[in-house]
């Protein structure tokens, strides 16, 4: 005969993490989650999503010579094999220019349209006030210490050979 287990009475009999290695690691991907949810709140009212804005941030940044496609894809927070899919889309809406390189016509070299960097204009505000809310409660030393960690976190899963190293 089956017995149903009231919920306070399982969670009494949970196993407690493993090791503090296992609870800082699901805790920070817990957390990246839930900063990643609150970011697209903002950016997703204009029609796009956290992937193709970190596109548009990347181009911005490299100004009006553009990149290869390949290099926006390394540069990207979260790896994607899908960096043509997201060009192709931002491309359609007129958000992207793509040019293939007069030397190497393999290369194809990606870069930001007017309408990308007027895009980027009206979410940059909001997205600095929602970033900027996270973060509130923390003191320029407390972040300082907390981006040194994560640098370390990202170096330790590099030297494994396991993560990128942006």
């Amino acid at each position: 005969m089956s017995r149903i287990v009231p919920l306070q009475d399982a969670l009494k009999r949970t196993r407690p993490f493993r090791s503090p290695a296992q609870e800082t690691g699901l805790s920070l991907m817990r957390a990246a989650d839930a900063l990643r949810r609150h970011l697209t709140e903002v950016v997703s009212p204009h029609g796009i999503t956290m992937q193709q804005y970190n596109v548009l941030r990347i181009l911005r940044g490299a100004g009006a010579a553009g990149l290869p496609t390949l290099a926006v894809g390394d540069r990207m927070i979260e790896r994607t094999p899908g960096v043509t899919r997201l060009l192709d889309r931002l491309e359609a809406d007129g958000l992207v220019g793509r040019d293939r390189c007069d030397r190497d016509r393999r290369r194809v070299f990606a870069r930001i349209t007017d309408r990308g960097l007027e895009l980027l204009a009206r979410i940059d505000e909001p997205l600095a006030v929602a970033e900027d809310g996270v973060f509130a409660e923390f003191g320029t030393d407390e972040l300082r210490d907390l981006i040194r960690t994560l640098e370390r976190v990202r170096a330790a899963l590099d030297d494994d050979g396991d993560g990128p190293a942006e």
